[in-house]
Protein backbone atom coordinates (compact mmCIF):
# COMPACT_ATOMS: atom_id res chain seq x y z
CA UNK A 1 0.00 0.00 0.00
CA UNK A 2 3.00 2.49 0.61
CA UNK A 3 4.43 1.75 -2.40
CA UNK A 4 0.80 2.42 -4.54
CA UNK A 5 0.54 5.59 -2.26
CA UNK A 6 4.25 6.98 -3.76
CA UNK A 7 2.70 6.28 -7.02
CA UNK A 8 -0.10 8.30 -6.80
CA UNK A 9 1.76 10.70 -5.28
CA UNK A 10 4.71 10.90 -7.59
CA UNK A 11 0.95 10.86 -10.50
CA UNK A 12 0.59 14.17 -9.22
CA UNK A 13 4.51 15.44 -8.85
CA UNK A 14 4.78 14.47 -13.12
CA UNK A 15 1.78 16.31 -14.22
CA UNK A 16 3.16 19.81 -12.62
CA UNK A 17 6.82 19.16 -13.40
CA UNK A 18 7.75 22.67 -14.17
CA UNK A 19 10.09 21.94 -16.64
CA UNK A 20 7.75 19.57 -18.98
CA UNK A 21 5.07 22.07 -18.53
CA UNK A 22 7.14 25.06 -19.89
CA UNK A 23 8.49 23.22 -22.68
CA UNK A 24 4.94 21.88 -23.63
CA UNK A 25 3.42 25.38 -23.71
CA UNK A 26 6.17 27.61 -24.90
CA UNK A 27 7.60 27.63 -28.31
CA UNK A 28 9.35 30.01 -31.02
CA UNK A 29 7.63 30.33 -34.05
CA UNK A 30 9.51 32.94 -36.19
CA UNK A 31 10.28 35.43 -34.49
CA UNK A 32 7.11 35.44 -32.17
CA UNK A 33 7.13 33.73 -28.92
CA UNK A 34 4.03 31.62 -28.31
CA UNK A 35 2.51 30.83 -25.17
CA UNK A 36 -0.13 27.89 -25.81
CA UNK A 37 -1.43 27.03 -22.22
CA UNK A 38 -5.04 25.42 -21.41
CA UNK A 39 -7.83 28.14 -22.18
CA UNK A 40 -5.23 30.92 -22.93
CA UNK A 41 -2.84 32.23 -25.68
CA UNK A 42 -0.28 35.00 -26.08
CA UNK A 43 2.20 36.00 -28.88
CA UNK A 44 5.05 37.93 -27.97
CA UNK A 45 6.84 39.52 -30.98
CA UNK A 46 10.58 39.11 -30.64
CA UNK A 47 11.32 41.17 -33.02
CA UNK A 48 10.04 44.78 -30.84
CA UNK A 49 12.89 43.87 -28.56
CA UNK A 50 16.98 44.52 -28.24
CA UNK A 51 18.03 42.19 -25.09
CA UNK A 52 15.54 39.43 -23.22
CA UNK A 53 16.41 39.20 -19.54
CA UNK A 54 15.56 35.71 -17.78
CA UNK A 55 14.85 36.57 -14.18
CA UNK A 56 13.39 34.48 -11.29
CA UNK A 57 12.51 33.06 -7.37
CA UNK A 58 11.26 30.17 -5.97
CA UNK A 59 12.16 26.60 -5.49
CA UNK A 60 10.85 25.77 -8.54
CA UNK A 61 12.16 28.17 -10.85
CA UNK A 62 15.61 26.83 -11.49
CA UNK A 63 13.85 24.27 -13.59
CA UNK A 64 11.20 26.70 -15.19
CA UNK A 65 14.52 28.87 -16.05
CA UNK A 66 16.38 25.75 -17.73
CA UNK A 67 12.98 25.67 -20.07
CA UNK A 68 12.98 28.93 -20.86
CA UNK A 69 16.92 28.84 -21.78
CA UNK A 70 16.36 26.12 -23.94
CA UNK A 71 13.38 27.43 -25.98
CA UNK A 72 14.60 31.00 -26.20
CA UNK A 73 18.59 29.91 -26.30
CA UNK A 74 21.11 32.94 -27.74
CA UNK A 75 18.21 34.93 -27.74
CA UNK A 76 18.56 36.03 -23.63
CA UNK A 77 21.07 38.15 -23.06
CA UNK A 78 21.44 37.43 -19.34
CA UNK A 79 19.66 36.87 -15.88
CA UNK A 80 19.50 35.74 -12.04
CA UNK A 81 17.45 32.79 -10.64
CA UNK A 82 17.05 32.44 -6.79
CA UNK A 83 16.87 29.27 -5.25
CA UNK A 84 16.60 27.62 -2.05
CA UNK A 85 19.70 25.61 -0.85
CA UNK A 86 19.72 22.57 -2.95
CA UNK A 87 17.38 22.93 -5.51
CA UNK A 88 20.30 24.12 -8.29
CA UNK A 89 20.15 22.87 -11.71
CA UNK A 90 22.51 23.88 -14.39
CA UNK A 91 21.54 27.42 -16.13
CA UNK A 92 23.72 28.72 -19.13
CA UNK A 93 22.59 32.15 -20.08
CA UNK A 94 21.59 33.24 -16.14
CA UNK A 95 23.09 32.94 -13.14
CA UNK A 96 22.02 31.04 -10.62
CA UNK A 97 22.00 31.89 -6.57
CA UNK A 98 20.99 29.82 -3.22
CA UNK A 99 19.53 31.65 -0.34
CA UNK A 100 17.61 30.61 2.56
CA UNK A 101 13.88 29.36 2.96
CA UNK A 102 11.93 29.38 4.82
CA UNK A 103 13.70 31.98 7.13
CA UNK A 104 15.35 34.50 4.95
CA UNK A 105 19.60 34.93 4.71
CA UNK A 106 21.91 37.24 3.50
CA UNK A 107 22.06 35.47 0.51
CA UNK A 108 18.51 36.55 -0.24
CA UNK A 109 19.34 40.02 0.39
CA UNK A 110 22.29 40.16 -1.97
CA UNK A 111 20.17 38.25 -4.89
CA UNK A 112 16.81 40.59 -4.29
CA UNK A 113 18.97 43.68 -4.66
CA UNK A 114 20.86 42.10 -8.16
CA UNK A 115 17.57 41.35 -9.09
CA UNK A 116 16.29 45.34 -8.63
CA UNK A 117 19.47 46.25 -10.01
CA UNK A 118 18.66 44.16 -13.47
CA UNK A 119 15.32 45.14 -13.14
CA UNK A 120 15.84 48.82 -12.67
CA UNK A 121 18.51 48.63 -15.71
CA UNK A 122 15.88 47.79 -18.02
CA UNK A 123 14.05 49.81 -20.70
CA UNK A 124 11.32 49.94 -22.93
CA UNK A 125 13.19 47.67 -25.44
CA UNK A 126 13.71 45.33 -22.88
CA UNK A 127 11.41 41.86 -22.56
CA UNK A 128 12.02 40.56 -18.99
CA UNK A 129 10.49 37.06 -18.15
CA UNK A 130 10.06 36.12 -14.99
CA UNK A 131 10.24 32.64 -13.71
CA UNK A 132 8.36 32.75 -10.49
CA UNK A 133 7.36 30.16 -7.90
CA UNK A 134 6.51 29.22 -4.18
CA UNK A 135 9.31 30.11 -1.69
CA UNK A 136 10.13 33.23 -3.90
CA UNK A 137 9.14 35.28 -0.79
CA UNK A 138 11.79 34.42 1.67
CA UNK A 139 14.13 33.73 -1.36
CA UNK A 140 14.22 37.36 -1.93
CA UNK A 141 13.92 39.32 1.13
CA UNK A 142 14.35 42.84 0.34
CA UNK A 143 14.48 45.00 3.52
CA UNK A 144 12.09 48.03 3.02
CA UNK A 145 14.63 50.99 3.30
CA UNK A 146 15.20 54.72 3.36
CA UNK A 147 15.23 54.58 -0.86
CA UNK A 148 11.25 53.03 -0.72
CA UNK A 149 9.41 54.46 2.30
CA UNK A 150 11.10 58.32 1.95
CA UNK A 151 13.38 57.60 4.60
CA UNK A 152 11.04 57.17 7.35
CA UNK A 153 11.63 53.67 8.17
CA UNK A 154 14.86 51.35 7.54
CA UNK A 155 14.65 47.57 8.31
CA UNK A 156 17.14 45.30 8.52
CA UNK A 157 17.29 41.30 7.62
CA UNK A 158 17.00 40.60 11.31
CA UNK A 159 13.69 42.33 11.20
CA UNK A 160 12.79 40.50 8.52
CA UNK A 161 14.04 37.36 9.99
CA UNK A 162 12.31 37.64 13.22
CA UNK A 163 8.84 39.00 11.59
CA UNK A 164 9.13 35.55 9.65
CA UNK A 165 9.90 33.61 12.00
CA UNK A 166 6.73 34.95 14.46
CA UNK A 167 4.75 34.70 11.16
CA UNK A 168 5.20 30.97 10.53
CA UNK A 169 5.39 29.78 14.58
CA UNK A 170 2.07 31.47 14.87
CA UNK A 171 -0.11 29.52 13.09
CA UNK A 172 -1.26 32.20 10.35
CA UNK A 173 -2.13 30.96 6.46
CA UNK A 174 0.42 32.01 3.51
CA UNK A 175 -2.18 34.38 2.43
CA UNK A 176 -1.70 36.51 6.17
CA UNK A 177 1.79 35.59 6.41
CA UNK A 178 2.06 37.43 2.70
CA UNK A 179 0.29 40.69 3.47
CA UNK A 180 2.63 41.31 6.06
CA UNK A 181 5.72 40.87 4.18
CA UNK A 182 4.49 42.97 1.29
CA UNK A 183 4.59 45.52 3.56
CA UNK A 184 7.83 45.51 4.67
CA UNK A 185 9.42 44.55 1.25
CA UNK A 186 11.33 46.78 -1.40
CA UNK A 187 10.26 44.01 -3.88
CA UNK A 188 7.19 42.35 -3.22
CA UNK A 189 3.01 43.84 -3.38
CA UNK A 190 3.93 44.50 -7.29
CA UNK A 191 6.67 46.82 -6.35
CA UNK A 192 9.13 44.34 -8.71
CA UNK A 193 6.81 45.78 -11.74
CA UNK A 194 7.76 49.75 -10.69
CA UNK A 195 11.09 49.11 -11.16
CA UNK A 196 10.93 47.38 -14.51
CA UNK A 197 9.06 50.17 -16.06
CA UNK A 198 9.17 50.97 -18.90
CA UNK A 199 10.33 47.09 -19.88
CA UNK A 200 7.91 44.65 -20.83
CA UNK A 201 7.42 41.51 -18.59
CA UNK A 202 5.98 37.73 -19.34
CA UNK A 203 5.69 36.26 -15.81
CA UNK A 204 5.77 32.38 -15.62
CA UNK A 205 4.12 31.41 -12.25
CA UNK A 206 3.91 27.98 -10.47
CA UNK A 207 1.33 28.51 -7.61
CA UNK A 208 1.85 26.94 -4.00
CA UNK A 209 -1.29 29.01 -2.26
CA UNK A 210 -4.53 28.03 -1.68
CA UNK A 211 -7.06 29.43 -4.65
CA UNK A 212 -4.29 30.11 -7.06
CA UNK A 213 -4.50 34.30 -6.02
CA UNK A 214 -1.43 35.91 -8.10
CA UNK A 215 -1.09 38.56 -5.10
CA UNK A 216 0.17 35.80 -2.43
CA UNK A 217 2.63 33.38 -5.09
CA UNK A 218 5.55 34.77 -3.57
CA UNK A 219 3.59 37.65 -2.31
CA UNK A 220 2.89 39.03 -5.87
CA UNK A 221 5.50 40.37 -6.96
CA UNK A 222 4.48 40.81 -10.42
CA UNK A 223 0.88 41.56 -10.06
CA UNK A 224 -1.12 44.47 -7.98
CA UNK A 225 -2.09 43.96 -3.93
CA UNK A 226 -5.30 44.03 -3.00
CA UNK A 227 -4.34 43.89 0.77
CA UNK A 228 -2.91 46.80 2.66
CA UNK A 229 -1.07 47.94 5.98
CA UNK A 230 -4.38 48.37 7.79
CA UNK A 231 -4.95 44.84 7.19
CA UNK A 232 -1.25 43.60 7.89
CA UNK A 233 -1.81 45.99 11.02
CA UNK A 234 -4.90 43.69 11.49
CA UNK A 235 -2.93 40.39 11.54
CA UNK A 236 -0.18 41.00 13.83
CA UNK A 237 -3.13 41.98 15.97
CA UNK A 238 -5.11 38.87 15.62
CA UNK A 239 -1.55 36.53 16.46
CA UNK A 240 -1.04 38.96 19.27
CA UNK A 241 2.35 39.43 17.38
CA UNK A 242 3.13 43.40 18.47
CA UNK A 243 5.53 42.22 20.97
CA UNK A 244 6.84 39.41 18.83
CA UNK A 245 8.46 41.86 15.97
CA UNK A 246 10.24 44.01 16.28
CA UNK A 247 9.57 47.47 16.92
CA UNK A 248 10.64 48.72 13.28
CA UNK A 249 8.93 46.57 11.63
CA UNK A 250 5.56 47.39 13.62
CA UNK A 251 6.26 51.37 13.56
CA UNK A 252 6.18 50.85 9.26
CA UNK A 253 2.82 48.85 9.48
CA UNK A 254 1.22 52.25 11.74
CA UNK A 255 3.11 54.29 9.08
CA UNK A 256 2.22 52.75 6.45
CA UNK A 257 -1.49 52.64 7.86
CA UNK A 258 -1.40 56.46 8.38
CA UNK A 259 -0.75 57.02 4.62
CA UNK A 260 2.71 57.69 5.51
CA UNK A 261 4.51 55.65 3.22
CA UNK A 262 3.20 54.48 -0.12
CA UNK A 263 1.30 51.65 -0.40
CA UNK A 264 1.70 48.16 -2.56
CA UNK A 265 0.84 48.33 -6.34
CA UNK A 266 -2.96 48.85 -6.82
CA UNK A 267 -5.59 47.56 -9.57
CA UNK A 268 -4.91 49.97 -12.22
CA UNK A 269 -1.02 51.47 -12.08
CA UNK A 270 1.08 52.40 -14.91
CA UNK A 271 3.08 49.42 -14.23
CA UNK A 272 0.54 46.77 -14.73
CA UNK A 273 0.46 47.86 -18.67
CA UNK A 274 3.30 46.11 -20.05
CA UNK A 275 3.16 43.12 -17.98
CA UNK A 276 1.09 38.62 -18.94
CA UNK A 277 1.18 36.53 -15.61
CA UNK A 278 0.97 33.19 -16.74
CA UNK A 279 -0.48 30.58 -14.23
CA UNK A 280 1.80 27.29 -15.52
CA UNK A 281 0.59 24.92 -12.58
CA UNK A 282 -1.89 24.15 -9.44
CA UNK A 283 -2.42 21.96 -6.91
CA UNK A 284 -5.79 21.25 -8.86
CA UNK A 285 -3.45 19.96 -11.58
CA UNK A 286 -1.55 17.52 -9.79
CA UNK A 287 -4.72 16.42 -7.37
CA UNK A 288 -6.50 15.24 -10.82
CA UNK A 289 -3.47 13.90 -12.46
CA UNK A 290 -3.19 11.70 -9.14
CA UNK A 291 -6.67 10.81 -9.05
CA UNK A 292 -6.43 9.27 -12.95
CA UNK A 293 -3.48 7.41 -11.48
CA UNK A 294 -5.62 5.92 -8.32
CA UNK A 295 -8.32 4.90 -10.65
CA UNK A 296 -5.76 2.86 -12.78
CA UNK A 297 -4.73 1.25 -9.99
CA UNK A 298 -7.91 0.07 -9.44
CA UNK A 299 -9.29 2.35 -6.91
CA UNK A 300 -12.42 3.87 -6.56
CA UNK A 301 -11.71 7.68 -6.73
CA UNK A 302 -12.89 10.70 -4.75
CA UNK A 303 -11.20 13.83 -5.20
CA UNK A 304 -12.43 15.50 -2.44
CA UNK A 305 -10.78 19.50 -2.91
CA UNK A 306 -7.89 21.30 -3.90
CA UNK A 307 -8.53 23.87 -0.75
CA UNK A 308 -7.67 22.16 2.32
CA UNK A 309 -6.45 24.73 4.50
CA UNK A 310 -7.02 25.35 8.59
CA UNK A 311 -5.01 23.59 11.30
CA UNK A 312 -3.04 20.08 9.92
CA UNK A 313 -4.22 18.50 13.10
CA UNK A 314 -8.02 19.45 12.73
CA UNK A 315 -8.26 18.79 8.76
CA UNK A 316 -6.41 15.26 9.47
CA UNK A 317 -9.36 14.12 12.06
CA UNK A 318 -12.31 15.37 8.91
CA UNK A 319 -10.20 13.33 7.04
CA UNK A 320 -10.05 10.47 9.19
CA UNK A 321 -13.80 10.52 10.14
CA UNK A 322 -14.55 10.88 6.14
CA UNK A 323 -12.15 7.26 5.66
CA UNK A 324 -13.91 5.51 8.68
CA UNK A 325 -17.77 6.12 6.91
CA UNK A 326 -16.12 4.20 4.01
CA UNK A 327 -14.47 1.65 6.26
CA UNK A 328 -17.82 0.91 7.83
CA UNK A 329 -20.79 1.62 5.33
CA UNK A 330 -19.27 2.57 2.14
CA UNK A 331 -20.24 5.60 2.41
CA UNK A 332 -18.89 7.81 -0.58
CA UNK A 333 -17.13 5.29 -1.99
CA UNK A 334 -17.30 1.79 -2.26
CA UNK A 335 -13.50 -0.54 -0.75
CA UNK A 336 -10.82 -0.27 -2.26
CA UNK A 337 -10.96 3.63 -2.34
CA UNK A 338 -8.73 6.31 -2.80
CA UNK A 339 -9.40 9.41 -1.02
CA UNK A 340 -7.44 12.55 -2.34
CA UNK A 341 -6.94 16.07 -0.96
CA UNK A 342 -4.74 19.06 -1.59
CA UNK A 343 -3.86 22.36 -0.31
CA UNK A 344 -1.87 23.71 2.90
CA UNK A 345 -2.42 23.93 6.41
CA UNK A 346 -0.78 25.44 8.94
CA UNK A 347 0.51 24.36 12.20
CA UNK A 348 0.04 26.66 15.70
CA UNK A 349 3.50 25.82 17.17
CA UNK A 350 3.27 25.21 20.92
CA UNK A 351 6.37 22.57 21.29
CA UNK A 352 9.73 22.90 20.57
CA UNK A 353 10.05 19.66 18.40
CA UNK A 354 10.53 18.94 14.53
CA UNK A 355 8.54 18.20 12.01
CA UNK A 356 6.41 20.37 9.27
CA UNK A 357 2.27 20.20 8.66
CA UNK A 358 2.29 16.84 6.93
CA UNK A 359 4.00 14.80 9.13
CA UNK A 360 1.77 16.43 11.73
CA UNK A 361 -1.04 15.50 9.74
CA UNK A 362 -0.05 12.05 9.47
CA UNK A 363 0.70 11.99 13.08
CA UNK A 364 -2.81 13.49 14.38
CA UNK A 365 -4.64 10.97 11.60
CA UNK A 366 -2.11 8.16 13.07
CA UNK A 367 -3.79 9.36 16.77
CA UNK A 368 -7.48 8.72 15.41
CA UNK A 369 -6.45 5.86 14.15
CA UNK A 370 -5.23 3.98 16.57
CA UNK A 371 -8.67 3.98 18.55
CA UNK A 372 -10.43 2.16 15.15
CA UNK A 373 -9.84 -1.70 16.50
CA UNK A 374 -9.94 -4.04 13.31
CA UNK A 375 -11.01 -1.45 11.05
CA UNK A 376 -7.01 0.48 10.93
CA UNK A 377 -6.00 -2.37 9.60
CA UNK A 378 -7.87 -1.41 5.85
CA UNK A 379 -6.68 2.07 5.96
CA UNK A 380 -3.31 3.71 4.81
CA UNK A 381 -2.83 7.45 4.34
CA UNK A 382 0.03 10.03 3.18
CA UNK A 383 0.23 13.73 3.64
CA UNK A 384 2.99 15.24 1.45
CA UNK A 385 4.51 18.31 0.14
CA UNK A 386 5.00 18.51 -3.69
CA UNK A 387 8.08 20.49 -2.75
CA UNK A 388 9.93 17.46 -1.16
CA UNK A 389 10.58 19.56 2.09
CA UNK A 390 7.90 19.29 4.73
CA UNK A 391 8.77 22.22 7.29
CA UNK A 392 12.47 22.68 8.13
CA UNK A 393 12.99 18.70 7.08
CA UNK A 394 14.55 16.48 4.72
CA UNK A 395 11.35 14.46 4.20
CA UNK A 396 8.28 15.68 2.03
CA UNK A 397 5.45 14.33 4.91
CA UNK A 398 5.08 10.87 6.37
CA UNK A 399 3.03 7.57 6.67
CA UNK A 400 0.02 6.67 8.60
CA UNK A 401 -0.51 2.91 8.94
CA UNK A 402 -1.20 0.11 10.57
CA UNK A 403 2.92 -0.64 10.76
CA UNK A 404 3.62 2.69 12.22
CA UNK A 405 1.10 1.58 15.19
CA UNK A 406 2.71 -1.49 15.92
CA UNK A 407 6.15 0.37 16.05
CA UNK A 408 4.72 2.88 18.31
CA UNK A 409 3.49 0.13 20.65
CA UNK A 410 6.94 -1.20 20.94
CA UNK A 411 8.21 2.13 22.07
CA UNK A 412 8.17 2.81 25.97
CA UNK A 413 5.23 5.38 27.18
CA UNK A 414 2.87 7.59 25.26
CA UNK A 415 5.14 8.44 22.71
CA UNK A 416 2.29 9.65 20.05
CA UNK A 417 1.01 11.62 21.76
CA UNK A 418 4.03 12.87 23.53
CA UNK A 419 5.31 14.01 20.17
CA UNK A 420 1.67 15.81 19.02
CA UNK A 421 2.20 18.11 22.25
CA UNK A 422 6.06 18.87 21.76
CA UNK A 423 5.37 19.35 17.72
CA UNK A 424 7.97 16.71 17.39
CA UNK A 425 6.61 14.66 14.14
CA UNK A 426 9.71 14.46 12.41
CA UNK A 427 11.71 12.38 14.98
CA UNK A 428 8.24 9.91 16.19
CA UNK A 429 8.35 9.01 12.54
CA UNK A 430 11.98 8.94 12.28
CA UNK A 431 11.55 6.02 15.09
CA UNK A 432 8.78 3.84 13.51
CA UNK A 433 9.50 3.93 9.90
CA UNK A 434 7.32 6.55 8.75
CA UNK A 435 9.01 9.38 6.95
CA UNK A 436 8.13 9.73 3.20
CA UNK A 437 11.37 11.09 2.06
CA UNK A 438 11.71 12.82 -1.53
CA UNK A 439 14.91 14.86 -1.84
CA UNK A 440 13.80 18.10 -3.73
CA UNK A 441 11.74 17.76 -6.58
CA UNK A 442 11.98 20.79 -8.27
CA UNK A 443 8.19 21.69 -8.28
CA UNK A 444 6.06 23.13 -5.41
CA UNK A 445 2.04 23.76 -5.57
CA UNK A 446 1.39 23.19 -2.50
CA UNK A 447 0.47 19.34 -0.76
CA UNK A 448 -1.18 16.25 -1.33
CA UNK A 449 -2.83 14.07 1.10
CA UNK A 450 -3.82 10.46 0.00
CA UNK A 451 -5.68 7.80 1.64
CA UNK A 452 -6.06 4.45 0.46
CA UNK A 453 -9.40 2.24 2.02
CA UNK A 454 -9.26 -1.51 1.36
Amino acid sequence: MRRQLSEIFQAGLERVDPYRMITRHLRVEGDRLVVAMEGYHLEVPLGDYRRILLLGAGKASGPMARAVEEILGDRIESGLVCVKYGHTVDLRRAEMVEAGHPVPDRNGVDAARRIAALARAADAQTLVINCISGGGSALLPFPMDGATSGGLVELSLDDKQCTTSALLRCGADIQEINCVRKHISGIKGGRLLQMLQPARSLNLILSDVVGDDLGSIASGMTTFDATSYAQALEIVDRYRLRTEIPAQVLRALELGAQGRIPETVKAGASCLERVDNVMIGTNRQALLAAAAKAASLGFEVRALTSQLAGEARHAAKVIADIAKDVVVSDMLAAKPACLLLGGETVVTLRGNGKGGRNQEMALAFLDELKTWGEGRRRVFFLAASTDGNDGPTDAAGAFADEEVLRQTWALEGDCLANALNNNDSYHFFEKTGGLFKTGPTNTNVCDLQIAIII
